[in-house]
């Protein structure tokens, strides 16, 4: 039993506690690198939370990031079946919206602004004047005509074919995205150039620049940064071998960091508690970051749970990916089904049943919490057995008087989530097609 002695003490003492996080600060040199330089360097970006600064209890900001977390979660599904269904005509639906967002600069001058972090999708994109429909930033609309590197694509150059929906207008590449919830980008495809960390500038990255932007899904930020294995994503546009990311907790005061190229993997990091797992493609969905998740123990207990349960299936549907924009894991209905029944066998606590958290296990703290103890919940992947620290998987608020399984269930595909993942640095190795999770201290980094 992984005893949460100390745990339940210091998520009262810490995690329940929110200050507004300080702004990045950044130097005020820039360096302009070619596409070559590019790979062979790296740079880090902070990440905030969209939550960020706002006056939200522990459980508010757990349940308004479920509440996204389960709009994406459908949407995702409803990807894989409109992939695997050879009469859709319709325009493809993408993932959109996430948890974190960073702080970039486009065009010559450079405009900042914020853009959500999304692994889940490709495209990077910014609301752009002229608009003919745009939801409110707090940063100015890019202005193509002030920016002396802004350049149009032609409608037969590569990234503008590796769109799935397209077509040649006069103004060029002309693109369309929809989100499953109403939410939409369209406008043309474009050049320019991109700075980061306010000190390194990458001429002519390729980026919808969005006229006509519809829907709730995207106010938090003025944009969509794609880190998926496609084409038009940052990191493919960017040619870097690896990037990592390494989340702090959803209500930490501290701030989350990117890391691309080189300072992937960089810092006093001892690589001796790594676990690495294969990526897998599947090709009705290559953006996704797909892995092999052979089975789940909670306690000593293994699960008797089916092989064919998180297999990904001949028609794209099934599988599980890893992903930074949904909060809490979501696994097949009837390994969850498993997995609850067995933390009900295992947890010495009273079950809640009010609902009141919005998960589907929770527990009654009794008075002294410090005397709690969970069973172990193990993620077992190929060649990887991932063995969760307590917080990246019970949820747990003295305020409300209550500790939760932070994980739910899906009919469709498998999501890790971000909550999981907290306080590991997550390394996509690219070149290898390998994820390795390495335990850190991420707001150390």
């Amino acid at each position: 039993m992984a005893s949460l002695n100390s745990l339940l003490s210091s998520v009262f003492l810490v995690l329940a506690i929110f200050a507004s996080l300080a702004s990045p600060s950044f130097s005020t040199s820039r360096r302009a690198l070619g596409s070559k330089e590019a790979k062979q360097i790296g740079f880090r970006v902070t990440l905030k939370h969209v939550d960020h600064g706002k006056n939200f209890t522990k459980f508010e900001r757990l349940q308004r990031a479920m509440k996204r977390g389960k709009s994406r979660l459908q949407r995702l599904n409803a990807m894989v079946l409109a992939a695997g269904d050879s009469t859709e005509l319709a325009s493809p639906i993408h993932a959109g919206n996430g948890e974190f967002l960073m702080q970039l600069s486009i065009g010559t001058p450079a405009d900042s602004f914020s853009a959500i972090v999304d692994t889940g999708s490709d495209l990077i994109w910014t609301q752009c004047k002229p608009c003919t429909q745009c939801f409110d930033q707090s940063t100015p609309i890019f202005d193509p005509k002030k920016s002396s590197t802004f350049s149009k694509l032609g409608c037969s150059s590569q990234l503008c074919e590796a769109l799935p929906t397209s077509s040649c207008g006069t103004d060029g590449c002309e693109y369309l995205y929809t989100y499953g919830d109403y939410s939409s980008t369209q406008g043309i495809l474009a050049y320019d150039t991109f700075t980061f960390a306010d000190s390194v500038s990458v001429p002519k990255v390729g980026f919808g620049c969005g006229e006509d932007n519809e829907g709730s899904g995207f106010d938090q930020g003025a944009g969509l940064v794609g880190l998926g294995r496609g084409p038009l994503s940052l990191v493919s546009q960017l040619g870097v071998p690896k990037f990592s990311y390494c989340l702090t907790s959803i209500d930490d005061t501290a701030t989350s960091k990117l890391l691309l190229g080189s300072e992937a993997t960089s810092g006093n990091l001892s690589t001796k508690a790594m676990k690495t797992t294969p990526l897998i493609k599947n090709p009705l969905q290559p953006s996704f970051y797909y892995l092999s998740l052979e089975g789940i123990s909670v306690g000593d207990t293994l699960l008797p749970i089916k092989k064919s349960t998180f297999a990904l299936q001949s028609d794209g549907s099934g599988g599980v990916i890893i992903d930074s924009g949904t909060t809490i894991t979501y696994i097949e209905e009837s390994a969850f089904d498993l997995v609850k029944k067995e933390f009900k066998s295992q947890t010495k606590l009273t079950v809640d049943d009010s609902g009141s958290a919005g998960l589907d296990l929770c527990f009654k703290l009794p008075s002294d919490s410090s005397q709690v103890e969970v069973p172990k919940l193990i993620f077992h992947f190929e060649g990887a057995d991932l063995d969760l620290p307590g917080e990246n998987y019970m949820i747990a608020d003295s305020t409300v008087g209550l500790v939760c399984l932070a994980m739910g269930s899906s009919s469709g595909m498998s999501i890790f989530g971000n909550v999981q993942q907290q306080d590991t640095m997550v390394i996509h190795d690219l070149a290898k097609e390998t994820l390795s999770f390495l335990p850190t201290k991420c707001d150390k980094l």
